[in-house]
């Protein structure tokens, strides 16, 4: 039987648990009843009639229960943000600078029982009525603390950057599973089926490790893969027509186009891939003329591009595309990612060499824009429905990799994400890492935790929105049953 894709286990699991304990002669019966039901006999009846009908996979569905946000902007801080220099403040690590200390890490270099600490080379203070820890990193962000929740007892599967980025994006370390921005789009659609429900903009240094399996559709149809979105220029690479078509000339051609590849349709229902392919055609024609005014500040005022940093040249790139991810959720975008570093070394905020130079430049390049952003949100009444996370795929060790330098080794033991927006309780702090900031010690968080929360602030069930494949009721959280984090909802 063909793979059918669910919203729940009553039709997946449950059905076929039925089909098994049923036996004999029942069982043919019972399934020609339940695949009924599923409206499986339906579409293939009338798809042997040519009488298929064309529907969009973008459409927009009804969520499980009432949300508190419409759209995720998830801001992913590439090659993992030091948690102790940002976010974590750590008293007693700064008079351990120099020294050599017994500690457990595991990273790049391998495992080690020891090492040299490396003290936070930036200072705290205390913001906002929570009275929240922030470093001289983010003078900006730090007056935004009262609508930040702070997830400090974070925790990845994997201290390796492909596979760390696998689990944070789609919640496994392999390849070959859809990422979370395609699970909400499956779940809920898009409320504008003229811009693509799921985009990513990329560093201007390039892609992270891995490239597009973080924003893969995985054994979804891909219809629910990411679209990258440029900052500059068109959004999309040949998007406008060629020279000499017009609009009109255009829908002609699409429209022959469809009614061919929905002949082709009509015997092959489920073939999700030519659905996709069908529905992509569509967007692309509607996108010609949305997706350039979507990307087009001739509107916005000079007081908002300034809150965003583009009068700065070191925050001008950052800024823009955090603007483009405002503009993109108020049309109805389900979820943007957008990614600070990208290729290697200090491209990222991968600090394995000199701490300073490459948080400095990270920090200095999207502390004002992210802070724009959540002011900008907040004062357009979107904030209240959109979910923005920031955070990379983890941490970084309290101690240094070498023998000399500032530099630190990966640590997924124990690290800072926050979320703001969409329903979510700000100026508070979830969880805690040791003394150290090696590892997470109190109330320790899986990066499925996270993707839970996600899910349910946007109406979505993490345990029943499932997709049946390869014999499974696949889910975003795995098979496990996971809550979201309640002390932050």
């Amino acid at each position: 039987m063909a793979n059918h894709s669910h919203h729940g286990d009553f039709c997946g699991r449950t059905r076929r648990e039925f089909l098994w304990e049923a036996g004999g002669k029942f069982t043919g019966l019972a399934l020609t009843a339940m695949l009924a039901g599923d409206g499986f006999l339906t579409s293939q009846a009338l798809g042997s009639e040519g009488e298929s009908t064309f529907k969009n996979p973008l459409a927009a569905k009804q969520p499980h229960f009432p949300a508190k946000a419409k759209s995720v902007i998830f801001l992913f801080m590439y090659g993992g943000p030091s948690h102790i220099d940002t976010f974590d403040y750590k008293p007693k690590l700064y008079p351990l600078d120099g020294k050599t200390v017994p500690v457990k890490t595991k990273g790049r270099g391998g495992e080690k029982n020891e090492g040299r600490v490396v003290g936070p080379k930036w200072n705290f203070k205390q913001y906002g009525e929570s009275g929240q820890w922030v470093s001289e990193l983010f003078p900006n962000l730090a007056t935004c603390v009262d609508d930040i929740a702070f997830l400090k007892s974070m925790t990845a599967e994997s201290p390796i950057h492909g596979s760390a980025m696998l689990n944070m994006n789609s919640g496994r370390i392999l390849s070959g599973f859809p990422c979370m921005g395609s699970w909400v789009n499956y779940g809920l659609g898009s409320v504008n089926e003229n811009l693509p429900g799921h985009v990513v903009m990329l560093d201007p240094t390039g892609g992270p490790i891995s490239g597009a399996k973080n924003w893969s559709s995985g054994f979804m149809p891909a219809t629910y893969q990411g679209s990258i979105f440029r900052s500059k220029g068109a959004p999309i690479i040949d998007l406008k027509p060629p020279q000499g078509i017009t609009r009109d000339m255009q829908r002609d051609i699409l429209d022959t186009l469809k009614d061919s590849n929905d002949r082709h349709l009509a015997s092959r229902i489920d073939n999700s891939d030519l659905a996709a392919r069908i529905a992509s055609y569509e967007l692309a024609y509607k996108m010609q003329e949305s997706a350039p005014e979507a990307v087009d500040f001739a509107d916005e005022t000079e007081d908002t591009l300034k809150l965003y940093g583009m009068d700065n040249p070191q925050t001008e790139e950052f800024g823009r595309r955090c603007l483009m991810a405002r503009r993109l959720v108020q049309r109805g975008v389900r979820f943007v990612q957008l990614y600070s570093g990208g290729h290697h070394n200090d491209n990222n905020w991968d600090a394995h060499g000199d701490l300073e130079k490459n948080h400095n430049y990270h920090a200095g390049r999207t502390d004002k824009p992210i802070a724009g952003l959540l002011k900008d949100l907040k004062r357009n009444g979107l904030l209240d429905e959109t979910l923005v996370i920031w955070g990379g795929e983890f941490g970084r060790q309290p101690t240094a990799e070498y023998a000399e330098g500032t530099g630190r080794d990966h640590n997924s033991y124990g690290f800072t994400m926050w979320m703001a927006g969409g329903g979510i309780k700000g100026g508070r702090s979830v969880g805690a890492t040791d003394e150290l900031g090696a590892e997470a010690v109190e109330r320790p968080l899986k990066v499925k935790d996270m993707h839970a929360t996600v899910l349910h602030q946007l109406g979505l069930d993490p345990n029943h929105l499932s997709y049946f494949y390869s014999g499974l009721d696949q889910k975003l959280v795995g098979v496990e049953h996971v809550d979201p984090i309640r002390e932050i909802i």
